[in-house]
Formats: C-alpha cells, sequence, structure tokens
C-alpha cells in the first residue's frame, strides 16, 4: 500500500536499527506505522536524506517499528512479508504508478528498466522508471533492487551492489553471472 498526500499529518516518527545480514537496516516509520525511508545504513542522516525535505518528520525518537518483524522474517526466508508492510511514499502520479510496479514484481523475479517503464503505462519512459527506482526510500518494501539493466547488469542501487546482489541471491535469483 502505497499513500501520497502532500504533507505528512503528523510530524513524529520513530526509527530504529536492525542487525541484518548485509549489515545494519535502519527503518523510519511515521505514527501510523508506515514506512517512510529504509536502508543499510545505521546513519540516521542518510536515512532521512533519501526523503525531501518536507516531508522528513519534525520529530524522530529511537523505538520498536511495527515493520521489524517483517524485516526479520525476510531474512529468514519469508521474503514476501516486507510486500505487506505498509508505506508512504510521495510523488507524482506517475511515481507513485512506478512504486506499485516495484511492489508487483515477485520475489525470485527481476524486471528491466525497460520492462518497468511498459509495466508503469510508458515504455519509451525508461529513465523515469530508473528515476523511481533511485527515488524509492522505503528500500527493501518497495523491491527497486529486483530492476536490472536491459543487458543483465546489476545497474545501480542507493544501498551498494554488494547489497543488491545479496538480496537477489537471497530471494532465489540467479546473479552469479551479473557484474
Amino acid at each position: 500500500m502505497t499513500d501520497q498526500l502532500p504533507s505528512p499529518t503528523d510530524p513524529s516518527a520513530t526509527i530504529q536499527t536492525l542487525d541484518s545480514p548485509d549489515g545494519p537496516f535502519t527503518v523510519l516509520e511515521d505514527h501510523e506505522g508506515r514506512v517512510l525511508a529504509s536502508g543499510w545504513t545505521d546513519d540516521s542522516a542518510q536515512l532521512l536524506a533519501r526523503l525531501a525535505d518536507r516531508y522528513r518528520p519534525g520529530h524522530v525518537s529511537e523505538g520498536r517499528v511495527a515493520s521489524a518483524d517483517a524485516v526479520e522474517a525476510y531474512y529468514a526466508g519469508e521474503v514476501e512479508h516486507a510486500m505487506r508492510v505498509p508505506v508512504r511514499q510521495y510523488g507524482t502520479e506517475l511515481f507513485t504508478e512506478g512504486w506499485h510496479q516495484l511492489r508487483a514484481i515477485p520475489a525470485g523475479s527481476v524486471l528491466t528498466y525497460t520492462e518497468l517503464a511498459a509495466a508503469m503505462g510508458r515504455p519509451g519512459a525508461v529513465r523515469a522508471a530508473a528515476s523511481v527506482c533511485a527515488r524509492n526510500a522505503p528500500a527493501l518494501f518497495v523491491p527497486c533492487h529486483r530492476v536490472l539493466r536491459s543487458d543483465g547488469t546489476l545497474g545501480g542501487f542507493a544501498w551498494g551492489l554488494d547489497v543488491k546482489r545479496a538480496l537477489l541471491e537471497r530471494e532465489s535469483v540467479g546473479v552469479t553471472a551479473l557484474v
């Protein structure tokens, strides 16, 4: 579920850093338990920088996030639990559709940026599809790591190609030949 609103209704949020096999994983959730941003870092400033200034919560406190169980389930091999976690993303209709399409990619599958553009209803908008992935703040919960270049190589990933490769391997996508 992606919720598109012009601004946060409550400027408070909770942040938690969890241990994962891919390194520290930090989640920022709004007051309703929707993931605003997440990624493989223990630097809260780096995570908050993934949100536009106008959408950053006014107050962030450390605590247990509702999505922690889904992260633990993901790393225990139940990868689809992360797709059921509510997220809140802010963007245009094009970006919202792109994020929706990312969540529709099943674990164990990948799309190319060209295929993502087509799924968004804009087959010629390959650069826009890449931007959808680049501006995806709730990584893991909106699996932009499941998008590859048209030649099958990994492409970019905000949290590093080693993490992207590990996520795809964990999801049973054979990436040993991928650069």
